[in-house]
């Protein structure tokens, strides 16, 4: 069992895996897929500290390998434009150099923070995953991504959004987004982002081998691999 310690970073402005980051614990736990890490803002020996679990079955399906030793876990609203510049400009870079490796996996856990509309556009990822297009539909709308609680992500314009998606079974897709049925899923992902200390969109918690680290903003490439590395003491 290593110690796990967690920094925070400022810049300028299929299956699910089940991670755990708990505040107080400073334990690697010996099951694949659950961790724990300590965040410097709490103190142990803080006597109204709480500790705090982040539970990712709920968020989205696992990108890469699920045994990979480092986890990236974003929090985002598909209505954040930054969210959308770092799905496209730093993501691709992510997923073809450290989660085609197996050296990374990606975990993505709603945070609609925006608008209501941010609900209806992350209710229909789980509704696109019923047909095993999550992550096309991801890419898809924030690709298509309109302004800030301008309507494009409302229910009617969604359903005509998502008939674009090859391979999009768009009579099922409406019949599971007017039922609503994933809508507690994404407040339940958005009460977990909360509690966990997330803030702002996108938000990420790099968990290594032996540390984690959180950092916000669109960040480049660059970022992401240097943090790996420092892990691994490259």
């Amino acid at each position: 069992m290593g110690k796990r310690n967690k920094k925070t970073r400022q810049p300028g402005k299929s299956t699910t895996k089940f991670v755990m980051i708990g505040i107080i614990c400073a334990v690697i736990a010996a099951v694949v897929g659950i961790a724990y890490v300590n965040l410097d803002a709490i103190k142990a020996d803080n006597p109204n500290a709480v500790k705090l679990s982040l539970d990712t079955r709920s968020g989205s399906p696992v990108l890469g390998d699920m045994s990979a030793p480092v986890t990236i876990i974003e929090f985002g609203d598909y209505q954040c434009p930054f969210c959308k510049r770092w799905n496209e400009s730093t993501k691709p870079a992510i997923e073809k150099d450290l989660i085609e490796s197996g050296e990374a996996s990606l975990i993505y856990i709603d945070f609609p923070i925006i608008g209501p509309d941010s609900l209806t556009i992350h209710a229909g990822s789980y509704c696109a995953q019923e047909q095993d297009l999550y992550w096309k539909y991801h890419d898809f709308v924030y690709a298509n991504q309109g302004h800030e609680n301008d309507g494009w992500a409302n229910s009617e314009n969604l359903k005509k959004l998502v008939s674009e998606i090859d391979g999009l079974d768009t009579n099922l897709f409406t019949q599971c987004l007017d039922s609503g049925k994933y809508e507690k899923r994404v407040e339940d992902n958005k009460k977990i982002a909360s509690e966990s200390g997330v803030r702002s969109t996108p938000t990420f918690i790099i968990i290594g081998p032996e540390n984690a680290e959180m950092i916000t903003g669109a960040q480049p490439y660059t970022t992401f691999k240097g943090i790996i590395d420092e892990m691994y003491g490259k």
